[in-house]
């Protein structure tokens, strides 16, 4: 028997097949479109992301040669925040899916800061306004959608984040389609009370959400129901849904209080497993549910969120044209020995933690006629470990733990020049383990303890095995000297966007 995992990222959805020992056995991957109306704003076709979903399914099953009857469970992890309301009836989007990264909700989160600041709602939600979260974008559908609002309070429509669309697709959609989501999930909308892990009556009205809208939250682990006959996996279990960032903290088996990992995908996200009490950050930090099982105390975690990391090797390939794919990003920074004194600062979507500044944008500084391609190449992969030190630094002291090493996953882990910048930012040793796909593993994870197939989680932690490990390198002087450059080119990204 296997567990299956439907990883469905910011860029693309994939399937995996894991064995009991955690390791992949086949997998299929699709990506879909970016959609960019206008600056600011990012959409998906929710539609297409389903379609998606059902094609790698059938192929990640097709290529390790196996029935639906050889799964014992699949789980589901998922971009974060991306926000999505759909027709309880026809199954039809109202609108297209409002991307994390879009940032048009930034009136809305301006406006309800106007009683109490960008901190409103921190000690309950553990998250400052801002516009990567979901709650302002099922608000600003409600007030753009025409009659949306009074179909959302009739019950007509269904919000969900993408996690809670392919289990309501996946279970039958109109045809009794289960409307779940868990505890990790939920605790991004800015609408989920954080130690009573329930919807917010109060704050759901501040934003004008009906409750009618939501999904039932539950845990990250449990069976909430089974696919729908006719399905890829019809009669397989569905049990275990997390967010991406705490999938692949669950399957970095980062368990105990004070362990931590960064993932580098689209943008980076650093988690500190802070335990069973939500940790209140004062550094521009997110407190958030790392995960629940079944019915365990929820624990809780601190959080760093990058916007953009590997998204800015993606805009080198598409927008600029200065590589023609990610891999070759290294060898062309590999070709100088440093930055030539120049600092990318990828501000798209403003800056995230531990700045929280929605008015800055991306800059390029530093430059002379000295720097060439292969010095933007590696400041663009620097500002992947500067941003990263920046969220480990504020998490230190928030936690007061000083970290002793740091896991790593996700896609730009292949990039080793960037993973020995990172360890000698920190001064710590970085350490990529043999699986390096641990969102899709904790998925699946996730759903192979609710239904047995991993008894607990100590079996999980016997599964973890590192590949390989990087140890600082860089004279102390030599680090202060880049970080308070680093510092300074952030500065001047603050303050340019005013409308």
């Amino acid at each position: 028997m296997y567990v299956a995992a439907i990883d469905q990222g910011t860029t693309s959805t994939r399937c995996l097949v894991v064995d009991h020992g955690g390791r992949v056995v086949a997998g299929h991957q699709l990506e879909h479109r970016q959609i960019l109306p206008r600056a600011g704003w990012v959409e998906h076709d929710a539609t297409e992301i389903w379609e998606n979903t059902r094609e790698v399914c059938a192929g990640a099953l097709a290529r390790a040669d196996l029935k639906p009857h050889d799964i014992a469970a699949v789980g589901i992890t998922n971009q974060r925040e991306t926000t999505l309301v759909w027709d309880r009836t026809t199954g039809q989007p109202i609108h297209p899916a409002i991307v994390w990264q879009d940032t048009r909700t930034e009136a809305i989160c301006r406006r309800l800061g106007e009683d109490g600041g960008p901190d409103r709602y921190r000690e309950r939600t553990g998250l400052p306004l801002a516009t990567y979260f979901a709650g302002p974008k099922i608000a600003w559908i409600l007030d753009h959608v025409d009659g949306a609002r009074q179909r959302a309070e009739a019950g007509e429509l269904a919000f969900g984040t993408m996690d809670s669309w392919l289990v309501w697709n996946m279970t039958g959609g109109p045809d009794g389609g289960l409307h779940v989501t868990d505890v990790t999930n939920a605790s991004r909308t800015l609408l989920m009370d954080l130690r009573t892990l329930a919807w917010d009556e109060e704050i759901a009205a501040d934003l004008g959400v009906p409750l009618a809208m939501l999904p039932q939250i539950r845990s990250s682990s449990e069976v909430y129901g089974t696919v729908r006959e006719g399905g890829v996996l019809a009669g397989v279990p569905i049990a275990g849904i997390l967010g991406d960032q705490h999938a692949a903290t669950f399957g970095q088996v980062c368990f105990e209080p004070g362990m931590a990992k960064n993932t580098y995908g689209t943008g980076n996200f650093v988690l500190l497993n802070t335990g069973t009490e939500p940790v209140v950050s004062e550094h521009g930090l997110l407190t958030t549910v790392c995960y629940r099982i079944g019915d365990e105390p929820a624990v809780y975690a601190l959080e760093g969120s990058v916007a953009v990391t590997g998204s800015l090797v993606q805009w080198l390939r598409d927008n600029l044209g200065l590589i023609a794919s990610a891999e070759e990003i290294e060898p062309l920074a590999r070709t100088v020995d440093d930055n030539g004194g120049a600092y990318v600062v990828p501000a798209f979507s403003g800056l995230f933690a531990p700045h929280w500044r929605s008015d800055a944008r991306g800059a390029i500084v530093g430059l002379t006629r000295f720097v060439d391609r292969g010095h933007l190449a590696r400041a663009a992969l620097e500002a992947a470990a500067f941003q990263s030190q920046e969220v480990i630094e504020a998490m230190a002291a928030d936690s007061g733990v000083q970290l002793s090493e740091l896991k790593v996953d996700g896609g730009m882990v292949a990039n080793e020049l960037l993973m020995q910048f990172q360890a000698d930012l920190l001064g710590v040793d970085v350490v990529r383990p043999v699986v390096a796909e641990t969102t899709a593993l904790g998925a699946a994870y996730a759903a192979g303890l609710a239904v047995g197939f991993w008894d607990s989680a100590a079996e999980l932690v016997a599964n973890w095995a590192e590949d390989k490990r990087w140890t600082p390198q860089m004279p102390d002087d030599e680090r202060q000297r880049l970080l308070g450059q680093w510092a300074k080119a952030v500065q001047r990204t603050l303050d340019w966007e005013t409308t």
